[in-house]
């Protein structure tokens, strides 16, 4: 499951790295495969959706901070919290 979610995290990256440059300078990755309606270029649009689903759905079991048992005071459990 670990290879799995790493594998699912790179592909986000590249998505998220991909979306940061067509937003600001009009450039997609994809252009370097033939453009969107290539075949190349669609199988990784579609592996970074698949990555993201994986993302979405088994976040919980892979997050540190989701886990059971841990929720948003995790500075507190460990003395890092100050209270007011």
């Amino acid at each position: 499951m670990k290879g799995l979610h790493m594998v699912a995290f790179i592909l986000l990256i590249v998505g998220g790295l991909n979306w940061l440059l067509v937003g600001i300078f009009g450039w997609d990755v994809g252009q370097l495969f033939g453009g969107m309606d290539a075949p190349l270029s669609r199988i990784i649009y579609v592996l970074v959706g698949l990555a993201a689903l994986v993302e979405i759905f088994g976040h919980k079991s892979t997050c540190r901070m989701c886990g059971k048992g841990k929720g948003n005071n995790i500075g507190m459990q460990q003395g890092g919290g100050q209270q007011m």
